[in-house]
C-alpha cells in the first residue's frame, strides 16, 4: 500500500462524500462515509496529496501551525525523517530529468547549518527538516544541488543553471537565508 508523505486519520460517518480536513494544528482528517474502502479512500488521498501537502507547507510558513517549532515526539519525528526520502526522490527525479543530469545517491540527514549538498561523485544530501519548508524553497535546494552536476561552484555560470530552471530562484534563496534557521532549524 502506498506510503502517504502525512500522517492521517479517517473519521467514518453517515455522509455521502470524502472530504480531507486538514485541522488548526496542521492535522490530516479525512472524513468518508461509512460503506467506502479503504482503497477509494487511498485513492482519493493519492489524487490530493499535493493539494494537502501545499496547505500543510503553507501553514508551516504562515505561522498557523510549525511542527519545525514545537518539540517534535518520538513518533512524530520518526514519520517525518521517514516521509523526507520519498518527498526528495520524487522531485530531484523531477529537476534531474528537467536539467538532464545525472546523481548518485540521496541521503537525508540532519544538519545543523546545511540544507544540501552535492559531492564530487554525484551524492546528494538534503536536511530532512526542509520538508517543512515552502514548496518552492525545497524545489530550490533540489534544483542548486542538481546544478552542481554541471557547475561544482558558485559561479555566474552556476546560477545561471539554476536561473534557467527557476526564474525566480532569488526569492526562495532569500526567504531560506533570511528565515531559514529560525522556520525550520528550531528544536
Amino acid at each position: 500500500m502506498y506510503q502517504h508523505p502525512f500522517p492521517y486519520e479517517i473519521i467514518y460517518s453517515n455522509r455521502k462524500t470524502l472530504a480531507i480536513q486538514i485541522t488548526s494544528d496542521s492535522r490530516v482528517r479525512v472524513r468518508a462515509p461509512r460503506q467506502m474502502s479503504r482503497a477509494e479512500i487511498e485513492s482519493f488521498l493519492t489524487e490530493k496529496e499535493s493539494w494537502v501537502l501545499k496547505h500543510l507547507r503553507n501553514m508551516t510558513q504562515t505561522g498557523t501551525s510549525d511542527p519545525a517549532s514545537s518539540p517534535l515526539s518520538d513518533s512524530d519525528l520518526l514519520l517525518y525523517i521517514h516521509m523526507a526520502p520519498e518527498i526528495f526522490t520524487r522531485q530531484v527525479c523531477f529537476y534531474a530529468n528537467r536539467m538532464n543530469v545525472s546523481y548518485g545517491r540521496i541521503s537525508i540527514r540532519e544538519q545543523k547549518t546545511r540544507w544540501g549538498s552535492c559531492s564530487s561523485a554525484g551524492n546528494l544530501n538534503f536536511n530532512w527538516r526542509l520538508i517543512f519548508a515552502p514548496p518552492a524553497v525545497l524545489d530550490y535546494v533540489v534544483v542548486h544541488e542538481l546544478a552542481h552536476r554541471k557547475e561544482m561552484n558558485h559561479s555566474a555560470a552556476f546560477y545561471a543553471i539554476v536561473e534557467q530552471v527557476l526564474p525566480d530562484y532569488r526569492s526562495s534563496q532569500k526567504l531560506l537565508r533570511e528565515n531559514g534557521h529560525q522556520l525550520w532549524l528550531r528544536k
